[in-house]
């Protein structure tokens, strides 16, 4: 019997969580060919392993396993599916600790960060064992006098997920979990420099019980795994969370074959504070809303705009604040980690530099620090341009851009003045300009005077060019489902 098992030695209590081949049709599969490639430690350059790098004709059995998994599974009573999905949540809760290990090597975010990920991983299976049993017969008012009118909810069929580094762990289960509750199977891709997380949910899905064809995790490089599925007709849906640049292709790849799609893409977000917010919640809020696994999050605060009045006090304290954070390697469970990989740094570095060609001011950071290759300082920028790259693009990394403003039209001019639309954080305690502003930001999702938002229970998603659709809620199953109108006669 063949071990599957990676060869490098890992702290964890359940070694066989620890999984070097991808996970098809219920066994653990090598290559066709053969193939392999490193996974690698962000935070030392150590190599953690080598995974399976799958062909094409291993992405098209995986569609051959869960189209042939699909009927059986759907055919399931919900409430099936859901005493499943209970008991995959049971294992996560169970193994949190060695899960939140394995994405600490692989992705280098503190552990205590790490932790916090796998219980909001958990919570999708958890909420969506619930949902499972509730998708009824919606009986509509017949607009024909011999006939009853009936709307059913039935599940598209195969699903494709692509998942990306930053949340190796969440964005999988809040993708799986919705499509299984509604009674569709999957083929799973996950980022080729965080595969062991996805690796180790597919072996805790297997003990849940998840029958082989349902749950397939397939390793390699996305363009070999992923295209075929884009032209493949029976896959009825895709979900992808990652930049805008590729949603843009797999929205242009998918266009063939008519696929439901569920895109989670760039964020940019604005945070606005007021005169006469709380200074210190906002902060404190900012703090977080910036910093949270490096900066590397599509929800992170990309623009920061203060009102004038209390422009300088605000950048005085947050880069007091800022100075006080520690850089370090995941287990010791500093406030930030490294970053993911060379270009991310580079990007960091880029839009700094440009940023002092158009004006602004260091107050802190501004350079890469001695931990490791990846690591760059939490950086501050004061006095930032609106013509300077970090107010363009997404940063994804640990600068924040500081800026003042002086009017509420204006304010809310300069953040609506982007292609993105995730999320808008907003600081005031005047109630009327809470409602204009919730009304007025043109954004998927608006916090007031907190960061902390999502959550299995709400609609996650975007507007504009950050994404279609959404994940999470009902909606979020909903999203892997169609709408059957039955008309029946009377008589």
């Amino acid at each position: 019997m063949l071990d599957t098992t990676i060869p490098t030695k890992v702290d964890i209590a359940d070694q066989r969580l620890l999984r070097s081949f991808a996970y098809l049709n219920g066994k653990w599969r090598a290559a066709s060919d053969g193939a392999t490639f490193n996974v690698t430690d962000p935070a030392t350059g150590a190599r953690l392993g080598e995974v399976a790098k799958l062909t094409t004709d291993d992405s098209r059995a995986a569609v051959d396993a869960a189209q042939e998994a699909f009927a059986d599974w759907s055919y399931k009573l919900p409430q099936e599916r859901a005493t499943i999905l209970r008991k995959w949540f049971d294992l996560m809760i169970e193994h949190k600790e060695d899960l939140a290990k394995i994405m600490v090597l692989e992705q280098g975010k503190p552990i205590s960060e790490a932790r916090g990920e796998i219980d909001y991983a958990a919570s999708f299976l958890e909420f969506y064992a619930e949902e499972a049993k509730r998708p009824n017969i919606e009986g509509v008012t017949s607009h024909l006098h011999d006939a009853e009118v009936e709307l059913w909810l039935e599940p598209v069929g195969v699903v494709a997920l692509v998942t990306p580094w930053n949340f190796p762990s969440a964005m999988l289960t809040r993708k799986a979990a919705a499509a299984l509750a509604a009674g569709c199977t999957i083929v799973a891709h996950p980022s080729h420099e965080t595969p062991f997380s996805a690796l180790a949910l597919a072996e805790l899905a297997e003990r849940a019980g998840v029958p082989a064809g349902v749950f397939n995790v397939v390793t390699g490089d996305a363009p070999t795994i992923v295209e075929p599925w884009t032209a493949d007709n029976r896959v009825r849906a895709l979900s992808f969370t990652g930049s805008t640049e590729i949603g843009r292709l797999l929205y242009r790849q998918s266009a063939d074959t008519i696929k439901k799609l569920v895109l989670e893409l760039g964020g940019h977000a604005p945070v606005i504070v007021f005169k006469g917010a709380d200074l210190d919640e906002a902060i404190d809020e900012t703090m977080k809303a910036k910093w949270a696994t490096s900066g590397q999050d599509c929800l992170g605060a990309n623009r920061i705009y203060v009102e004038r009045s209390v422009y300088d006090a605000f950048c005085a304290r947050f880069a007091e604040e800022t100075e006080k954070l520690t850089v370090g390697r995941g287990m010791d469970d500093p406030d930030l980690g490294p970053l993911m990989n060379e270009s991310a740094v580079a990007k960091q570095e880029d839009h700094v530099a440009d940023a002092i060609a158009k004006g602004a001011k260091v107050l802190t950071g501004g350079k890469r620090l001695e931990n490791g290759d990846l690591f760059y300082a939490p950086t501050v920028l004061a006095d930032v341009a609106d013509e300077a790259a970090i107010m363009r693009e997404e940063t994804f990394g640990p600068v924040a851009a500081i800026t003042p403003f002086d009017s509420e039209d204006e304010v809310v001019r300069r953040a609506n003045d982007t292609e993105f639309g995730l999320v808008a954080y907003v600081h005031t305690m005047d109630p009327r300009r809470i409602y204009r502003l919730s009304r007025a930001l043109q954004y998927g999702m608006v916090a007031v005077n907190r960061t902390k938002v999502t959550g299995a229970p709400i609609p996650f998603g975007g507007t504009k060019q950050s994404g279609l659709g959404r994940e999470g809620a009902r909606r979020g199953m909903e999203e892997f489902m169609e709408i059957k109108y039955v008309c029946r006669d009377w008589a």
